[in-house]
């Protein structure tokens, strides 16, 4: 069973995971810029490569808007490293193997392959503005074009 996904307009909730060199990064650190944070399942895998990749190529138009990328999985640290260094990505890849940040984003829920019934990650994004308020969801992503989709969403709510 999956938690409700914050709604636009309410005030984004506070977390705090580990990035790829275990650091600890709040979403707090972020006050004062955009943030689009997306949810992924796993590192490595072909419709993770593409969001990553698209996310990547579009960073300085994001950086432009005043805006930071964050990409969240059940990864390890070192799982993310990897996967950061062999793909040449960069945005930041947060660790939340607890579903610290997935579970109170309604990011971790029920899925189906193949007839089988799980629990896992639901490729979701949020755009969050500078003073902490979710102003878009999308609830079930789909990998190829959704970077593009939200550098135009966020010119839409922050006027650019």
């Amino acid at each position: 069973m999956s938690s409700a996904m914050p709604a636009v307009g309410t005030t984004a909730p506070q977390i705090t995971l580990q990035d790829a060199d275990a650091t600890s990064v709040s979403l707090s650190e972020f006050r004062g810029r955009w943030v689009v944070l997306y949810f992924y399942p796993k590192d490595n895998t072909p419709g993770c490569t593409t969001e990553a990749l698209e996310f990547t190529a579009l960073k300085t138009d994001f950086a432009a808007r005043n805006a930071v990328v964050v990409g969240v999985s059940p990864d390890s640290c070192a799982s993310h490293r990897k996967f950061i260094d062999k793909k040449a990505l960069d945005v930041i890849l947060l660790s939340d193997p607890d579903q610290a940040a997935l579970t109170p984003f309604g990011a971790w829920g029920e899925k189906s392959m193949y007839g089988k019934t799980y629990m896992g990650v639901v490729r979701s994004s949020f755009l969050i503005d500078p003073e902490g308020v979710i102003r878009e969801v999308w609830p079930k992503v789909k990998a190829k074009g959704h970077a593009q989709a939200v550098l135009e969403r966020l010119d839409e709510v922050a006027g650019g």
